[in-house]
């Protein structure tokens, strides 16, 4: 790797806004903002609109489609007069 072109990689806290939760992780995300996180230490904070801790797939809220009725429903509306 060529040195002086990539950008510094460190611990991040990435918040949740609609969760109100928050991870440490590392990342290449910078912010001017920070946080004293649990272990005392200061990190950058960047705050995100979901993460896996609001999203619905994640937490079992999303809506399962009735794919499989509405395939019969359109069968039905559609289905071709006789066979070729």
């Amino acid at each position: 790797m060529k040195p002086g072109i990539h950008p510094s990689y460190g611990p991040v806290v990435f918040r949740d806004k609609a969760a109100g939760s928050a991870f440490l992780t590392r990342s290449t995300a910078t912010s001017d903002r920070t946080i004293v996180w649990e272990d005392g230490n200061i990190y950058p904070v960047v705050d995100v609109e979901i993460s896996s801790a609001s999203h619905p797939f994640y937490t079992g809220t999303a809506r399962v489609l009735d794919t499989a009725g509405r395939v019969e429903r359109f069968e039905r509306r559609y289905a071709r007069c006789g066979t070729n």
